[in-house]
């Protein structure tokens, strides 16, 4: 698509304001663990005035509806009504956001539709925005898949935070790399961090795992930026040595991490652990008593994290709980 040189410079404008705020993509599939998934969200800025949140439901491309039939079902979708596809989901992540008496008072709403070749609905949205700068956007998008949707709708963001529900853990890695679910496809591709809600239970804290690395060091700092947005947050340090002789050489990475968080983002951990033994098991064994487990992002490209071991990806696989993946 060429863009007329007005249009160009408005989207661009659009970008940059976008890049002072907070936005976080959430997927709403219909299943409880997106709305688990989207109350994390709440509680990280839902009324948060730098906050955006997008809910974003997927579609498969539908070719079966024509003429009047479509203008109608648009016509439904610009007033939500609950006749099409992922409404009804999208309505019900709305509500756990916004009660209807707020929203019809505080308020206002801002429509739009993009033509997709081949379907006849297209892409909608409305954008619910708050005189407080706040908004919280419903999508309705098509793609030929759920992952390709996902990772559509992050360029046209851009977004600090996707999370996305995933009820399944405990795939093998071969099956991983020959058949990648949604969650694995979008946690290998996706530019930004990722936050897989399983079995999410609010309240116990984040352990973030640290192994030395600058990777690893950065990610703790944006893990504690995050974490900070949340009422009283509890962040733990967790680092696994490969054997007892390595056991000094990981508590002085967890004293250094506590130490750089306090010095550098005023972050205070709740506690520091040294694990023994196989980095994923340990970290799962640990991670079960917080709400999430998070780490930083391999540095290895897709195809080598896909067939190599990737402590990112086995946790996302094996670990019981939620996960969250920064990058």
């Amino acid at each position: 698509m060429v863009w007329s040189d007005e249009v160009r410079r408005d989207l661009e404008a659009q970008h940059e304001e976008r890049l002072k705020r907070f936005r976080i993509l959430v997927c709403i599939d219909g299943e409880d663990e997106g709305y688990r998934g989207l109350q994390y969200a709440a509680r990280m800025g839902g009324a948060r005035e730098d906050c955006d949140i997008v809910l974003l439901y997927v579609r498969p491309v539908d070719q079966g509806t024509g003429g009047l039939q479509v203008r109608v079902a648009r016509e439904n979708m610009l007033r939500w009504g609950l006749e099409l596809p992922g409404i009804r989901r999208l309505k019900k992540g709305l509500s756990t956001l916004v009660g209807d008496e707020e929203m019809e008072t505080d308020w206002t709403t801002v429509t739009s539709h993009t033509d997709i070749a081949g379907d006849p609905l297209g892409d909608n949205k409305i954008e619910y925005r708050h005189p407080s700068g706040r908004s919280i956007v419903l999508k309705l998008k098509v793609a030929p898949d759920v992952a390709s949707g996902i990772l559509d709708q992050y360029e046209l963001g851009p977004y600090n935070l996707i999370i996305m529900g995933s009820g399944s853990s405990g795939r093998s890695r071969l099956r991983a790399v020959v058949a990648p679910n949604t969650t694995e496809k979008v946690t290998l591709h996706a530019p930004c961090s990722v936050f897989v809600a399983r079995d999410l239970v609010a309240g116990k804290g984040h352990l973030v795992c640290v192994d030395g690395t600058p990777q690893s060091i950065e990610a703790a700092k944006e893990e504690a930026i995050i974490a900070a947005r949340f009422p009283n947050p509890k962040v733990s340090a967790i680092c696994v040595a490969p054997d007892k002789a390595s056991v000094a050489k990981a508590q002085a990475i967890v004293d250094a991490i506590e130490k750089t968080l306090l010095d550098e983002v005023n972050f205070q951990l709740k506690a520091t652990y040294v694990g023994v033994g196989d980095p994923v098991d340990e970290i799962i064994k640990a991670g079960k008593d917080y709400s999430a487990i998070v780490l930083g992002g391999s540095t290895r490209s897709t195809l080598q994290r896909m067939i190599t071991s990737s402590i990112p990806l086995d946790l996302v696989r094996k670990a019981p709980n939620s996960v969250m993946i920064i990058r």
